[in-house]
């Protein structure tokens, strides 16, 4: 079981990601961001190495403009060596890494502009952990999109779109049930039928529930969607802030909860993905409680 974090690292001097606005986005400019985002990539690959965290989703902006047509660097050429040592760093400490595209990234939109940026973005995303020479197994997740009024339709929009991705985007996609749309049950339908995994989110299962079937034995279904190929099977686990509306992260993990979360899974053998608020800190935190053999404080 690897237990991991998104974007950001908490208390972890240099590593903070840089960008810029889109009118200073000039080709020189873009090249000394991109050269120092790399640099900040590697130093949390280091911080993660130092404490035993083995599963990291990189920020989409990474890159700045990655998908934009202001950026017409060639990036995965012109930093190839960084990008390949980057990618031989994680792999050699069986880091797995992912990346999660933003609200914006809409494959089953009705609106033709839309769906083309969406594609772009997703090929940006393929580009890069394609350029660091990492297998199928780093994923990109994806939220199917919006309902727009038939969700059926929606939901074949989706499938269509996806029959049409480049085969790089389609062995790296996996889709996960969100807060307000689409349920697991949902999301199952069409990732059974076209082969996608599925992440299950527990606390979006919490918010837009689908009580055919228990969490767990969710979560047992949505196993069976990962093939080999695909590596272990990802959950994204997190937990309400009671002052905040439903579906918002909590500032940190607690540790007896998660632990009863995972004592209870069906298999061992997973990626936890934590969604909170202070990143690496609840990861290291919930790293050591599974390590404890009795409680901790």
């Amino acid at each position: 079981m690897r237990i991991g974090y998104a974007c950001l690292t908490v208390g972890v001097e240099g590593t903070k990601l840089r960008t810029c606005s889109l009118k200073n986005a000039t080709p020189a400019l873009l090249t000394e961001l991109i050269y120092s985002n790399l640099l900040v990539l590697d130093k949390v690959l280091d911080y993660n190495i130092q404490n035993d965290i083995k599963l990291f989703r990189i920020s989409s902006d990474i890159i700045p403009f990655g998908s934009h047509p202001v950026n017409k660097l060639e990036w995965w050429q012109i930093f190839a060596d960084q990008l390949k040592n980057l990618g031989q760093k994680s792999h050699s400490h069986n880091m797995r890494l992912s990346m999660h595209p933003g609200q914006y990234t809409v494959l089953n939109s009705p609106i033709d502009v839309v769906v083309e940026r969406a594609v772009e973005d997703l090929r940006y995303h393929a580009r890069f952990l394609d350029s660091l020479g990492l297998g199928p197994e780093n994923k990109i997740v994806l939220h199917v999109g919006g309902v727009y009024g038939d969700r059926l339709a929606s939901m074949e929009r989706f499938v269509s779109e996806y029959r049409r991705l480049d085969e790089n985007i389609r062995q790296r996609l996996v889709i996960e049930n969100d807060d307000r749309q689409y349920r697991i049950g949902d999301v199952l339908s069409m990732g059974r039928s076209e082969g996608i995994p599925v992440v299950f989110d527990n606390l979006h299962h919490q918010v837009n529930p689908d009580n055919t079937h228990t969490e767990l034995e969710w979560i047992e279904v949505c196993a069976s969607t990962w093939k080999p190929q695909d590596g272990p099977q990802k959950i994204h686990y997190s937990q309400q802030d009671p002052s905040k509306r439903p579906g918002a992260h909590s500032a940190t993990i607690h540790v007896n909860e998660f632990l009863q979360f995972v004592r209870n899974l069906p298999n061992s053998d997973v990626d936890i993905m934590l969604e909170v608020k202070d990143k690496n800190l609840s990861a290291v935190k919930c790293i050591h409680a599974l390590r404890m053999s009795n409680f901790i404080k």
